[in-house]
Formats: structure tokens, C-alpha cells, sequence
């Protein structure tokens, strides 16, 4: 039975209220077959610079920044004002028709920021879209220049790039594929360049090179002519925060060049000051990418946004094409959306005016106190980049082995991390952690000192339920 408008309208008494109510009525992202239509998760109820507030009053350090968003940090009033006052200006247009003024500044002011000749955006909801829209765009391109059959898409075991279903095709992490259809037929999978599970004796460097070399393997096996692109994340977010070897995105861009394959940089996380920079692909990694995809840290999660930055060569190649009419059929209804363009600019204005500096100066801090936990025993690698970590546990430090390890250890360890005062994003043997840029060096100490303990408290379990033996 429905419920009535007044029984919903207005705050929630307890928790459980809240919880009822989802039950009944919300489905949520990612649920399993045994809860969907049927599942509530912690409530959130509010925000303040780097902490949240959950529905049972607790005030949590938001270890995951909401979901790698909220760079800023949660409650900026200066994002609330504008987020406000072009909602009063203009609400809305149609971007078949018209165009808006905040969407025409962003974009140039993005260009500036893009490395190389990427001087042109694609605005869409999120990073779903941005990179269905990058792909799209390559398949677009290719069909004009009558290389109908160079459609192929190369992506990497342990990569995240969606939840559409072309861009989901392309993930490459445990278990996102085991109940849902894709188009596995467009898709070439290569290693994941993950250092820390390198074959036991290969030094990093020889991984390096048996990496670059299966790439040009199956180039040579599939065609040049038939791979349309090569889409990859400058370090892998919810694969684990996994760093690629040195040299390895420049070789990987270096044979995309070769052979005439799009190289997608996916900075839906990497970029606007995750890593100290507005795009990292080349200030970080040196690479000037074919297409860069963002979203998340564009608005800080204030306004659902995302985009696509593209190459002036790609654009001018069409313009000399022989179809002038052919159209690239594909927008949303919310592209080019002014208030979340007003607000991007903002926010971009906050990331400029003294936060890329102050990620940089902090992140070497996160870096180094999170890597002391690697004195746990439970704790294989603690690994990272700018402001975003991952702890993975193993079940012993010879194999690096989490196979025979309690799959829910990391929501044990969050778990335990929300009775003191932290979130973290559990990811079954791995805890990920990319707070709000605006973290300083104390509030970094508290958390690696949550940790410690959580994990500690964890260890101590698993081995009470003889599930580990440290």
C-alpha cells in the first residue's frame, strides 16, 4: 500500500523510521537478488566540511568523499549560493536549440586546463554517460571516415568505467559481470597493470614491459584496423587505487599514436584536485590523451555533471570528411545543464584559488601516515596516489593471498571504523579511502589512528571465529 503524503513529508523521528520507508519504496544501486525492493543502508542526514552526520548522531570523518565527489567538502556555501542564484536565473534550457552562458564559459575555462588540443567539451549527467559518449563519439568518427570495422575497445582486467551498458562492458572487476549481459563481443580485456600482484620474482620494470607487450600483441593479433580505442583510468579507483608502473601510461599512449587507436583518459576520479591538479593525464602522468571523461569532482557532488573533453584534431578530421551531413546522433536532455555548469565554475574557482595547492602540500602527509598500518599483520599493501589510499589485507604476507581470507573483512573493518568516527568504502578484502581535499594534517592523523584500531579490533575477530590465524 502506498503511503500518504503526510505520513512522509517532514524529518524522520528515529532511524528505523527512515529504514522502514526505504524497505517499502527505494531500491538502491548495486542490490542483491536476496534484498532488492527491499533493502535500506545507513542513513546520512548530514554534512560539514570533511565530516558527515549519520542517523544515529554520529559525526564520521567521510573517508570516501560521498562516492570520490565531494572535493570541496560538504556544506561550501559559496556552491550553495550559485547553485541557488542560477537556479533563479535560469533553471533550465533545451541544449538542442539553445545554448546558456555558463556552459560556454566552463568550457573554455576547462580548455585551459586540458592538456594538448582537447579545447572542445561534451557535457553529460555523470561518468556513466561521459564515457558511453566518448565511445560513441569513436564509433561516430570511425563510421564517417568509412573504418566501419574499427570498433573494438580495449580496457583492462580490474578497471571501473560505468554502469551503461556499453560503458559497463568494459569493467573489468571480480563479480561485476557475473549477472548482467554486455557487449563482451566489443571488448578486449588486458592485463591489470597492478604492481602488487605482478608474478612472484618480475621485477616492476619487467611487468612494465610484459604489459606494454601483450597490448602490441593483441594489436598485432586483432588489427590496427579494427580497434577503435583504448580507455583507460590513470590509477584504477574502485579496482583498488591501483598505481601503474612508471612509463606505463606514456608506452600505452605511445602505441594508441602507432597504430591510430583513441586513447580515453578516464578521470571521472583523478581529476579536479584528486591528485593536485584540475587533469592529471598530463601534469601526473605526462600523456596527452585523445579524450578525457570527468565527472564527480567537477561540481563536488553539489550538481550532477559530466563531460568529455575531445581533441581539435578529431573535430577538424570530420569537418574534412566527405559525409559534411552526417550527424552525431547523441545527446542528453540535461547536457550543457547551467546550473551545474554555474556550479562547476565555482567550484573550479575554489580549486584555483588555493585547494590544488593545499592537496599537494597534504597528500604526501596522507600518503606516508596511512603506509605506517603495513606494520599490521592483517595488512598486504597500502598503496596510493594525491588524496586517494587503499589498505588491502591478505591472508598472509608470503602469497599475498586474500583468497582464503573472510570476503567481508573490509566491511568488518568499517564496521568498526564507524564506531569511532570514520567512513571508509569497504571492497571485499580492501578499504579505499579519498577524502574531501579540504583535509588537513591532523585530521589525516586521525584517521590512520581510526584505522589502526579498526583493523586491530578486525584481526582480533578473525581470529576469535578461527577464520585467520595472523
Amino acid at each position: 500500500m502506498a503511503a500518504k503524503r503526510e505520513d512522509v513529508i517532514g524529518s524522520f523521528e528515529a532511524p528505523e523510521d527512515m529504514a522502514a520507508l526505504a524497505r517499502d519504496h527505494l531500491v538502491q544501486p548495486w542490490p542483491t537478488a536476496g534484498e532488492i525492493g527491499a533493502e535500506a543502508r545507513g542513513g546520512i542526514v548530514s554534512g560539514d566540511g570533511i565530516y558527515v552526520i549519520d542517523g544515529e548522531g554520529r559525526r564520521l570523518i567521510d573517508g570516501p568523499a560521498g562516492m570520490w565527489c565531494v572535493n570541496a567538502g560538504h556544506r561550501r556555501k559559496e556552491l550553495a549560493d550559485v547553485l541557488y542564484q542560477q537556479a533563479m536565473d535560469l533553471s533550465y534550457n533545451s541544449p538542442w536549440y539553445t545554448m546558456n552562458e555558463p556552459s560556454v564559459t566552463l568550457s573554455a575555462r576547462l580548455a585551459g586546463h586540458a592538456p594538448g588540443d582537447l579545447n572542445h567539451v561534451f557535457y553529460t549527467t555523470g561518468g556513466s554517460s561521459a564515457v558511453e559518449t566518448a565511445l560513441r563519439f569513436m564509433q561516430f568518427a570511425n563510421n564517417v571516415k568509412g573504418r566501419t570495422e574499427k570498433k573494438l575497445i580495449v580496457s583492462r582486467q580490474g578497471g571501473y568505467h560505468g554502469s551503461t551498458y556499453l560503458s559497463a562492458s568494459l569493467n573489468g572487476r571480480p563479480r561485476d559481470q557475473d549477472w548482467m549481459d554486455s557487449a563482451a563481443d566489443q571488448v578486449i580485456k588486458l592485463t591489470c597493470p597492478n604492481p602488487f600482484r605482478r608474478p612472484e620474482g618480475m621485477t616492476e620494470a619487467v611487468f612494465c614491459d610484459f604489459l606494454v607487450e601483450e597490448f602490441r600483441a593483441v594489436i598485432e593479433a586483432r588489427g590496427a584496423d579494427r580497434i577503435g580505442a583504448f580507455v583507460a583510468e590513470p590509477v584504477m579507483a574502485s579496482g583498488g587505487v591501483i598505481v601503474p608502473p612508471e612509463g606505463y601510461l606514456r608506452r600505452m599512449r605511445a602505441l594508441c599514436a602507432e597504430n591510430d587507436i583513441l586513447f580515453i583518459a578516464d578521470e571521472v576520479v583523478t581529476a579536479f584536485g584528486r591528485l593536485g591538479h584540475v587533469f592529471a593525464s598530463k601534469d601526473v602522468f605526462g600523456i596527452e590523451p585523445d579524450m578525457i571523461t570527468f565527472a564527480k569532482g567537477v561540481t563536488s557532488g553539489y550538481f550532477p555533471l559530466g563531460g568529455v573533453m575531445i581533441s581539435s584534431r578529431l573535430f577538424e578530421e570530420l569537418r574534412r570528411s566527405n559525409h559534411p551531413d552526417a550527424m552525431f546522433a547523441h545527446g542528453l536532455t540535461y547536457s550543457s545543464h547551467p546550473i551545474g555548469c554555474a556550479v562547476a565554475l565555482k567550484n573550479l574557482d575554489i580549486l584555483e584559488e588555493g585547494l590544488l595547492d593545499h592537496t599537494r602540500v597534504v597528500s604526501a602527509h596522507f600518503q606516508s601516515s596511512l603506509k605506517t598500518l603495513e606494520d599490521l599483520p592483517l595488512v598486504g599493501e597500502v598503496r596510493g596516489l594525491g588524496l586517494m589510499a587503499c589498505v588491502e589485507c591478505v591472508a598472509d604476507r608470503v602469497h599475498n593471498n586474500p583468497l582464503t581470507l573472510d570476503l567481508e573483512v573490509g566491511k568488518r573493518i568499517d564496521k568498526h571504523c564507524q564506531e569511532l568516527g570514520l567512513l571508509v568504502r569497504p571492497l571485499i578484502n580492501m578499504c579505499v579511502m579519498s577524502p574531501p581535499l579540504t583535509i588537513t594534517v591532523p585530521q589525516i592523523d586521525e584517521m590512520t589512528a581510526i584505522l589502526r584500531s579498526s583493523i586491530r579490533r578486525t584481526m582480533d575477530e578473525l581470529v576469535r571465529e578461527g577464520l585467520w590465524h595472523g
